[in-house]
């Protein structure tokens, strides 16, 4: 006796398998917890004049968390003065093995440690709420360069402090880490943004704050992790 409905749910299994192992293969998974170095991240700034750049107090590099959190861990440490109402601090890293002119999907998990609590008071804005969290690619490397006034600027369109997107770059919240107090604890920020990959199959991610908060700002980056999906052309 046949039994037709065995072989076409044998079928069914087969096409499934194939759709998994083909979507599978459209996907790059970037997941950092920085344990191991900077793993491909740089750090960066820019919104700051390059004729005083000391009063700026910008700083970046590999740290253990601060206290009250697990010091034997390791984090990407970016701290800086924001003298310019608007001073952008951010990490960038290249992403190369995609397919070549390809729109990707990228969703992007960031995980900080920020002291600023819920609705604190500052100049110029308040210390969590006034400094944007923000997510981006591009295929142009991200810059900042000294233009006419020795301004350094952005090569690329970022965020604008807590609450403007930009066309390379998106908000994705902000400091503000639940808390009452000036105390470090871990946030979550998420996001997805799209962009086209290069001839050569490369992308860049960056992610950054801008800040509205006239002080200092000091963060640890523990964790970002970004999965890029190809879209369908």
């Amino acid at each position: 006796m046949k039994r037709p409905w065995l072989l076409t749910l044998v079928l069914c299994a087969l096409a499934y398998s194939c759709k998994k192992d083909k979507d599978s293969s459209m996907e790059t998974n970037i997941n950092t917890s920085f344990s191991e170095g900077k793993q491909g991240w740089s750090a960066a700034f820019a919104e700051y004049s390059g004729n005083n750049p000391e009063i700026y107090e910008m700083e970046e590099g590999l740290a253990p968390l601060p206290a009250p959190l697990d010091e034997t861990k390791q984090s990407y440490r970016i701290s800086g003065s924001n003298r310019s109402d608007d001073l952008f601090m951010y990490l960038k890293r290249q992403v190369s093995g995609l397919q070549p002119n390809a729109r990707y999907e990228a969703y992007f998990e960031v995980e900080i440690a920020s002291s600023a609590p819920d609705s604190g008071v500052g100049a110029g804005g308040a210390p969590g709420e006034g400094v944007g969290v923000g997510i981006g690619m591009t295929v142009e490397e991200p810059v900042a360069a000294p233009d006419e006034n020795n301004f350094y600027r952005m090569n690329i369109d970022k965020i604008n402090q807590c609450c403007t997107d930009g066309t390379d770059m998106i908000v994705a919240g902000n400091l503000a880490n639940g808390g009452s107090e000036y105390v470090y604890r871990l946030i979550k920020r998420t996001g997805t943004f799209s962009a086209t990959a290069d001839a050569e199959g490369k992308l860049w991610l960056i992610v950054g704050t801008d800040s509205g908060f006239e002080g200092v700002t000091t963060i640890y980056y523990t964790k970002i992790n970004v999965r890029l999906k190809q879209l369908a052309q």
